[in-house]
Order: C-alpha cells, then structure tokens, then sequence
C-alpha cells in the first residue's frame, strides 16, 4: 500500500475473502495480490456453512445450494495447499471462517484492527465495501473493474467440471489434485 510520501509499506495484517467454490487461478491472484501487501494474510471463506450464508439482493445466487457445494474445510484446504505451493509460508497466513453477511460476527473471527482488502466488479463489491466502511474497518481496494473484465469464474469452473469440459488449466494445479481426490466432479453432477 503506498503511504502519503509514496513508499510502499507493509501491513502487519490483512484480511481477504471469497467462497472460493472452487479455488481458480484468478482467486490465487487476488490472493496473493493481498497477500503482497501484508505480513500476515488471513483468508476468510465466506458462506462457511448454511447457518452462515444469508440472501442477498445484490448478488442472490452467491447463496444458493448450488453456488456453494464445497465444505468449508475442502476449500481451506484448497487455499492452503495452493498459497504453499507458491511459497506462501504456513506461518504467514492463516484460513478462518467468515460469515461476511453477518457483520456482528466478524470480531469472532478476524482481527478487526487488520486492512480488509477486497475487489470490486459489481453492486456486491461495493456493498461489501460500504459495509467494511461503515463498521470502521480499514480498507483496500486492490482493483476495481467492471463485470465482463472479471476473468475466471468458479461457476464457470464447476459449470465445466460438471459437463465434463476442460477445467484444469483454470485452477492451481493442488486445487485440480483435490477435486479428484475428492471425486468433486461426481458430486457437482448431482445439482
């Protein structure tokens, strides 16, 4: 983050988030663009469980069963594995639950004196960060773009895997590891 002088200088911590319903290469990008600007990085996934994901109108499908078939443990191990695999120490980063959609909980979970960081491509984002804001939550933008600028999606991800097209080369290749050893694609053909 650059200060008032222009120096970059470090936060001791960040906080970052997604569902990460499957881990892609533009999720590991996003990640470790926080990542760069902080000492330590905690990850939350949101939508951790169905007690801990609420509806939203700006984004109502981000709650739906479908949208959400993954475990909050299968994707924590999926950031984990992928972070290390970029030479992201384990120490230098920490996965936690993170029930965005539920503001009086976040102190449960992260540190609040951290820099939330987070993107911005469409009325989600910039609800999120109205949200961040308002609690008084240090914030960073890493980038904001419009929608047909965001890239990967991981519904696309699964939308793939599910039809049986390829899918490995939009992932980190540990995360392309877990989906079969966890026989995801069977599962995801169910929905």
């Amino acid at each position: 983050m650059k200060s008032d002088n222009g120096m970059v200088s470090l936060a001791s911590c960040g906080v970052i988030h997604g569902r990460f319903q499957i881990l892609h290469l533009d999720h590991l990008r996003y990640l470790l663009a926080g990542k760069v600007l902080c000492e330590h990085l905690v990850v939350g996934i949101t939508n951790p469980e169905p007690d801990l994901t609420a509806h939203d109108e700006t984004d109502p499908f981000r709650s739906e069963p479908t949208a959400n078939p993954l475990t909050y443990y299968e994707r924590q191990i999926m950031v984990r594995r992928a972070l290390e695999s970029h030479g992201i120490a384990l120490q230098h980063f920490t996965v936690v639950p993170f029930p965005v959609n539920f503001p009086n909980r976040y102190r449960h979970y992260v540190p609040m004196d951290a820099v939330f960081f987070l993107t911005i491509y469409d009325d989600w984002g910039r609800k999120k960060l109205a949200m961040f804001r308002s609690l008084g939550l240090k914030t960073h933008v890493l980038w904001e773009k419009p929608p047909h600028e965001k890239g990967i999606s991981a519904s696309e991800v699964r939308r793939r895997i599910r039809e049986n097209l390829p899918w490995e080369h939009l992932v980190p290749p540990s995360t392309a590891q877990l989906v079969y050893a966890w026989n995801i694609p069977e599962r995801l053909r169910l929905f």
